[in-house]
């Protein structure tokens, strides 16, 4: 039930006010204003004013109703849209917003197989990112492979377009994430066991240390990692950062980008600097100086337990759609290219290349 368009919701209390205290008024009369207005006037008044207050608590129950209804979002700000595209847009390269809300023009696929490494779980078609951090992938490969540490597995980077993924990440959206699973235990496989592989967890939880499976090939991959100039940060579990600062190094500096955070236990989150030639591109907040080893990692290592990430109860909020940048609508709508498939490399080939 909706108000004339001459009645809003303040007239019509109003009015609905002035009416009962007519009818009050009227009940309170004399026999003569009784007579005068005659018991039908009464039923008519009655009727009127319970007419108004009913539209007008319909009206105000419909303006509640409104106000928590939320905004219609934006097909651009869907993780839905973003997960829909099959290739990336044409045109020059480009980080669009923050890493957590965001886009990215011109991104390029990883290939599936390299010199050092190779991409896990391609099903999940989320080996796209921009085009220096496709670089810097396949240039962590190769010295990888040249300290003899094995195949690194490359796992989630971002989508053809970037944007919020489905499921997963809150980041990895302008295509200068990637995650690097820890484990080199591994051959150079076919893409279909790729599918199915599971993260060794690193971290002791009851200890809050590093389990006798890290050895000196992990800490030296990841410190391959952040020696790159064009990595920004690592997020790596604070049990795994304690590791890595209590190991001797030659140059240290390397350690400051490694940022203790929750999870992480199985893999590492590299992350890279906007690039050139993005000026949408948001920077984050540089680390403070330092090593990071110090009271800033041992409160990390007092509260990242699950245990008291998710105490008995625990109800993880609901995922929500951050404002993204207007300049992705045009990068989601753009004109694109579906990448053709490579073919597969053979442990044979891929040995060769080396």
């Amino acid at each position: 039930m909706h108000l004339p368009s001459f009645l809003n919701h303040d007239s019509a209390i109003a009015v609905t006010v002035s009416v009962l205290a007519a009818v009050l008024a009227v009940m309170r009369g004399t026999d003569m204003a009784f007579h005068a207005f005659g018991g039908r006037a009464f039923r008519v008044v009655a009727c009127v004013g319970m007419a108004v207050a009913l539209l007008a608590a319909s009206g105000a129950a419909d303006a509640e109703q409104r106000k928590k209804k939320p905004a219609p979002v934006p097909a651009y700000a869907t993780s839905v849209a973003w997960g829909a595209v099959s290739g990336p847009s044409l045109g020059a390269a480009q980080s669009i917003g923050g890493y957590a809300a965001g886009c990215v023009a011109g991104a390029r696929a990883l290939p599936p197989e390299g010199v050092g490494y190779q991409v896990i779980r391609l099903s999940r078609q989320r080996n796209y990112g921009h085009p220096v951090l496709v670089a810097m992938l396949r240039d962590f490969g190769q010295r990888v492979a040249l300290a003899g540490l094995g195949t690194a597995l490359i796992g989630d980077m971002g989508q053809a377009r970037g944007g919020p993924m489905p499921s997963g990440h809150a980041s990895h959206q302008i295509g200068l994430d990637a995650d690097v699973w820890l484990r080199l235990d591994l051959p150079p496989m076919g893409r279909a066991g790729r599918e199915r592989l599971q993260e060794i967890k690193y971290v002791d939880y009851d200890r809050m240390r590093v389990t006798a499976d890290w050895s000196e090939r992990q800490a030296k991959m990841v410190q391959i990692a952040a020696s790159d100039p064009r990595v920004a940060r690592i997020f790596v579990n604070p049990a795994i950062k304690l590791a890595m600062c209590q190991r001797s190094w030659a140059d240290r500096s390397f350690l400051n980008k490694l940022r203790p955070w929750h999870g992480h236990d199985g893999h590492m989150h590299i992350r890279l600097s906007c690039p050139s030639g993005s000026p949408l591109c948001e920077r984050q907040t540089a680390q403070p100086e330092g090593d990071g080893c110090d009271d800033e990692l041992m409160s990390w290592l007092n509260s990242a337990s699950p245990a008291i990430e998710r105490p008995p109860g625990y109800k993880p909020e609901p995922r929500v759609v951050r404002k993204m940048p207007a300049a992705c609508a045009p990068v989601l709508n753009a004109a694109g290219t579906r990448v053709a498939s490579l073919p597969e490399s053979t442990p044979a080939s891929a040995k060769a290349a080396r």
